[in-house]
């Protein structure tokens, strides 16, 4: 029985916490925007094999 996903829901929570703490340095989220750059591209790649069928 095949599944059939009509939607997918992304969720992110993005903060700029200016008080205290260190900042995450420019290379960390380089590589974060990086990996979700990546994540996106494979769901887009699945979804439109899966329309093709």
């Amino acid at each position: 029985m095949p599944i059939i996903v009509d939607e997918v829901v992304i969720s992110v929570e993005v903060t700029n916490d200016a008080s205290g703490g260190s900042a995450a340095p420019p290379s960390s989220t380089e590589d974060k925007q990086s990996v979700v750059n990546e994540c996106v591209e494979r769901v887009l790649d699945i979804l439109a094999r899966k329309g093709e069928r």
